[in-house]
């Protein structure tokens, strides 16, 4: 287990007994420990056995390719081989790594480890290079071969990276100071946020607790929370401002070598979706923010008794909420009866993530802010973490990552090549787990005010996860477009933070002195710059989907299991076509759009 003797759990007293026994997860599926010898001897196979490949195998795939593919098979099925030893490693150093990521012990060997894998694979980086160099020619042909053909996917896939591939040398360069450049920056980001404490009424907290305080039903310990986090945040901008800029530099000079033609590109080609598809989603959101946001904020404004939201009332819950602490327990029978009623697999897979201890859901200072699901490697399987403070949220949030695990399961047996799934359709699994539980919730609710509470979290909630989430992506547009022409200033990157927040809040949200700093602690914007339009695609996708699933008679649940065991081997028109969806037409976002304005229709109702 992950813990530390001085550490105590932000989630104290009685709020701790009512949460009830959280998990922390058991990482021995992986390693036993930090200083395993199999830790060791993994990291010395792994050299061994990369450098024999590069021996084996370099300058000579083209001739395999053209005669004899049997050979090019037996070296791509070495290499998926190497890349499941070596994920399980960095993957176990990552989760110890985020399960603290304070302990000078846990940074050490996350930083050695990390060193390591770069090192070995930097003997494997020739590989897809020089399959790339192999004519098309030469490579449609030795794909009629048996053997070869069920790799078609992945061959597939790393074609279209081949436009923006440098030769060998400088992509061994670029692989070899990612750990001193880009890595370096990032886990500078990581350790200075989990460092961060935060006074709020006396108590110096870490982030997850402060910011769970912008949930609560007392508005002087909203507006306390905001100003503790303006007051830290605006302590450490000048650290925040530095990693920004060098890293949207860093970005800058990657896409310049590779030649992509927009800020986006390297990301939109990760997710194996068009520009145009993602420009017309968020075109699409943009348009209807006074329809989405602006309408509801005006609205909760009303039932608040306002006429401007302060912006740390944005999640403030509604009067008559049930602001009781949701224990564990409570939690997890709420989700996983969500999943067996649409299907018992989907139920019993998630359950595994209790009954073996994959989940990780103290509130622990040091411990990674946020959530997440990683996959880690398809010999093993996935862990999640959470930062469970007994919230209708976290609830929701536990929905979400089980979604994740859920899918990663499935997709395992593609292997490690062809398991993981692009951004766009990664979100899929996860936020029809927020539907399905939320649907669940919504059924129970026993009164029109409990239900109005709960369309109202739900439109909440979709708010954040496309309206945000494509004020997100804006923001990020602005700032690597101007970032072009020099540094920018920590009051310039707040005034592009402001811009777009006025924009997707409306005029029902003021913006209060001290939200310009708000843009320092989203982590997507340093360790994975423009993922965050995944979120919104995923949500409408969603909400088509749900449509379709609500509609169906029979056979949904099997194509639904369908899309998630393909993992990465389908392009996300094939996944759709089954359900009658496309993500190229600007109908379908205007459809799942639909879903949100629904709710909020219907809130509106209500006030009539």
């Amino acid at each position: 287990m992950l813990q530390e003797p001085f550490l105590r759990s932000a989630a104290a007293g009685s709020s701790a007994k009512a949460l009830g026994a959280l998990p922390e997860w058991d990482l021995t599926d992986l390693y036993p420990a930090m200083d395993s010898p199999q830790v060791t001897s993994d990291l010395k196979e792994g050299l061994e056995r990369a450098r024999t490949f590069e021996t084996s195998y370099k300058g000579r795939l083209a001739d395999m390719a053209a005669e004899n593919v049997s050979a090019l098979v037996t070296a791509i099925r070495a290499y998926e081989a190497l890349e499941d030893l070596l994920g399980k490693v960095i993957s176990f150093a990552g989760l110890v790594y985020a399960g603290n990521t304070t302990d000078p012990k846990a940074q050490k060997f996350y930083g050695d480890v990390q060193e390591q894998i770069t090192a070995i694979s930097s003997h494997l980086l020739f590989f897809t290079l020089e399959l790339n160099r192999i004519s098309d020619e030469v490579m449609d042909a030795a794909l009629q071969d048996t053997g070869l053909s069920y790799y078609t996917p992945w061959i597939a896939d790393l074609r279209k990276e081949k436009p923006f591939q440098l030769e060998d040398r400088v992509e061994q360069l670029f692989h070899e100071k990612s750990v001193t450049g880009r890595g370096a920056w990032n886990r500078l980001f990581d350790e200075t946020m989990a460092s961060l404490t935060f006074e709020v009424e006396g108590q110096e907290l870490p982030i997850e607790p402060t910011l769970n305080f912008l949930q609560d039903a007392d508005p002087a310990k909203r507006e306390a929370a905001a100003k503790a986090l303006t007051k830290t945040f605006s302590e450490n901008l000048r650290t925040f401002t530095l990693i920004t800029n060098t890293l949207a530099k860093d970005k800058e000079i990657s896409d310049r070598w590779r030649k992509f033609t927009d800020i986006a590109d390297s990301r939109h080609l990760a997710n194996r979706v068009e520009r145009e598809v993602v420009d017309a989603m968020v075109s699409a959101v943009r348009e209807a923010y006074p329809r989405l946001s602006h309408r509801y904020y005006a609205m909760k404004a009303k039932w608040l008794g306002v006429d401007q939201l302060n912006s740390w009332d944005r999640n403030a819950p509604l009067p008559k909420t049930d602001n009781r602490v949701i224990s564990w327990e409570e939690a997890r029978k709420t989700v996983l009866d969500a999943y067996g009623r649409f299907s018992p697999d989907m139920a019993e897979i998630a359950g595994r993530f209790f009954e073996r201890n994959w989940i990780d859901a103290p509130a622990r200072a040091g411990k990674a802010p946020g959530a997440f699901a990683h996959p880690t490697v398809p010999s093993a399987h996935p862990y999640v973490l959470v930062n469970y403070q007994g919230k209708t949220r976290d609830v929701m949030t536990l929905a979400h990552e089980l979604g994740h695990g859920v899918h990663q399961v499935l997709a395992g047996h593609n292997g490690p090549l062809m398991a993981p799934t692009p951004l766009t359709l990664a979100e899929t699994a996860s936020v029809f787990g927020e539907m399905l539980t939320f649907q669940s919730l919504l059924e129970q609710a026993s009164t029109p005010e409990a239900r109005k509470i709960m369309l109202a979290s739900k439109a909440e909630d979709m708010i954040n996860t496309v309206v945000r989430q494509i004020a997100f992506y804006t923001f990020e547009r602005k700032l690597h477009t101007e970032r072009r022409n020099g540094e920018l200033t920590s009051d310039r990157i707040g005034e592009l933070w402001l811009e777009v927040q006025s924009e997707s809040l409306g005029p029902a949200i003021k913006i209060n002195p001290g939200y310009e700093t708000f843009w320092t602690y989203i982590p997507h914007f340093i360790h994975s710059p423009f993922y965050v339009y995944a979120y919104a695609f995923g949500d409408c996708l969603v909400n088509s989907l749900y449509a379709v699933y609500q509609d169906a008679e029979t056979g949904f649940q099997e194509k639904y299991f369908d899309l998630l065991k393909a993992g990465g081997t389908k392009h996300h028109s094939e996944l759709l076509a089954p359900f009658g969806l496309d993500a190229s037409d600007p109908a379908f976002w205007k459809k799942g759009l639909s879903v949100i304005e629904g709710i909020i229709d219907e809130l509106e109702a209500m006030d009539d």
